[in-house]
């Protein structure tokens, strides 16, 4: 151990998910829009879960696959065309980080498809949202702009 050193990252994105308090930030957030949701009272259940699962996909694929740079001056520049899930572990794939951000959404999809009790509607709409989250976390998709769609 170096006692008396830091590490300075010029790119905090690389590690910023890796804490695990930035884990349990994350679940409490879902679980909080899922308790204001379920506050209302003239939603049922089943919506709210697939709404939970909708504001969830909705809000990570903006926040991970289409925000591209980084919000810390410090950074060199060529992090200013990778998305932040490219930047995520150093763009390393299958590290924990990447696991846990890979099944949120599908435990998010289970929970919401058990309590619309398999609904077809609920679960094509759950079903469509899961592959919003899940498709582009691939390692097949790493770096890849589809119909060059936020190329630049």
């Amino acid at each position: 151990m170096n006692t008396g050193t830091t590490r300075s990252d010029d790119n905090p994105t690389h590690s910023v998910f890796s804490n695990k308090g930035m884990w349990l930030t994350y679940v409490l957030v879902v679980y909080f829009v899922h308790l204001l949701l379920l506050s209302l009272p003239f939603i049922s259940t089943d919506i709210v879960w697939t709404l939970t699962n909708a504001i969830h996909a909705l809000v990570t694929y903006t926040m991970f696959h289409v925000t591209k740079g980084t919000p810390w001056p410090t950074s060199t520049g060529e992090e200013r065309l990778k998305t932040q899930w490219e930047q995520i572990d150093f763009g390393r794939q299958f590290t924990p980080t990447k696991k846990f951000l890979m099944t949120v959404p599908i435990v998010l999809f289970f929970v919401a498809s058990f309590y619309s009790r398999y609904d077809k509607v609920h679960f094509f709409f759950n079903l469509f949202f899961l592959l919003l989250t899940v498709v582009p976390k691939l390692p097949m998709f790493h770096g890849v702009r589809i119909f060059n769609i936020n190329k630049w």
